[in-house]
């Protein structure tokens, strides 16, 4: 079917969902892996990662034109479906239809990394501190430097919509681009996995750059003749001298494995803690679907109890108004028996006088 322009015609907001509901549903049950956005309020970030993700987006005039409209779709829960790859961006999004979006981001050269990680070297503490954003403001400017940083420029990204719109940045990938800066409140690490680098590598980074040392000053050095002078003693140093000092290279090789298993440790550490909120976050999430499951179900069965009692109020005042219409119809029908009942006890005298038309005779005085 062709439209004018190649535009199809508006569909009200309740019957696209609907629609995307049965269409989600249907892929659900084909096997396939189903996540979609959803936000509460309206604010669609809230944490330092999915804030930052956002005013990069709108610091860039390239797409300012179009991301007004893909706010207002990832508010409404347009997009239905949204996988974050390495260097991979996949959404469903919901407009006139179903369409699909594909955004291709280029990983992060290994030279960008490594200044990062060396800009960043000794300021961050732990894997947790990271990824919840509770950093420094020195890591806070060299992770979100525009250009230099981990989040990607305009000339990194490639947009692609089976829209039929002819901008590249629609707004099905504007909702899509806003979609990620909201899973990235619950799940940061996946900036980290679409830019194609580990955040683990930051945490190694700044615990094996060791610290500096200070400079020790010197002090006035005694001569031995003035020491054997203020003490009254006479000292052979030249035996001291012979005796080979310790070695300390196997001290600092000692200090060097240690803290080596200490970042493991940390880092092992980290990825259990990462495994038990992920744990924790599906157990929610099944009970909360069991939850609506159950209410749906009440729901319906309360729904159901309601139209049971209207047709059974409504039965009821049909056999009222029956019972009603037929007493009538016997009264009537009684009403019409006696007065044919009266016709005939009316005497024949009465009948011939008003055939003859002469008057009645009076009563007796008594």
């Amino acid at each position: 079917m062709s439209y004018g322009y190649g535009w199809r015609p508006y569909v009200s907001v309740a019957k696209r969902r609907r629609l995307a509901a049965k269409e989600i549903a249907r892929m659900k049950k084909s096997g396939r892996r189903v996540s979609p956005v959803t936000i509460g309020g309206r604010k669609i970030a809230k944490t330092f990662w999915g804030e930052s993700w956002c005013e990069n987006l709108e610091a860039y005039s390239d797409y300012s034109n179009r991301l007004p409209r893909g706010r207002t779709y990832v508010r409404n829960g347009s997009v239905m479906d949204l996988q974050v790859e390495t260097g991979r961006i996949r959404a469903i999004v919901n407009g006139s239809s179903l369409y699909d979006v594909d955004i291709e981001i280029k990983p992060l050269s290994k030279k960008r990394w490594a200044g990062i990680k060396k800009q960043c070297a000794g300021k961050i503490d732990s894997m947790v501190e990271l990824l919840e954003g509770s950093i420094s403001k020195g890591v806070m400017e060299v992770v979100t430097r525009p250009g230099d940083g981990l989040f990607p420029a305009p000339r990194e990204i490639s947009l692609r919509c089976s829209c039929p719109d002819w901008a590249t940045m629609c707004k099905h990938v504007a909702a899509a681009l806003y979609g990620v800066g909201a899973r990235l409140d619950h799940e940061p690490e996946t900036l980290f996995t679409l830019r194609g680098v580990e955040p683990v590598e930051m945490i190694a980074a700044a615990i094996a750059s060791p610290p500096k040392r200070r400079k020790s000053g010197r002090g006035r050095v005694l001569k031995t003749d003035d020491l054997s002078s203020v003490f009254g003693i006479d000292l052979d140093l030249s035996a001291a001298a012979d005796t080979p000092k310790a070695s300390r290279p196997k001290r600092r090789a000692a200090k060097k494995v240690t803290k080596r298993t200490a970042a493991k440790k940390s880092t092992k550490k980290v990825t259990k803690r990462t495994a038990a909120k992920k744990a924790a976050k599906k157990v929610t999430k099944r009970t909360a679907t069991k939850k609506t499951a159950a209410k749906k179900t009440a729901t319906k069965k309360t729904a159901t109890k309601k139209t049971a009692k209207k047709t059974a109020t409504k039965k009821t005042a049909k056999k009222a108004t029956k019972k009603t219409a037929t007493k009538k119809t016997a009264t009537k029908k009684t009403t019409k028996k006696a007065t044919k009942k009266a016709a005939k006890k009316t005497t024949p005298r009465r009948a011939a006088r008003r055939k003859t038309g002469s008057p009645t005779p009076k009563k007796r005085a008594r």
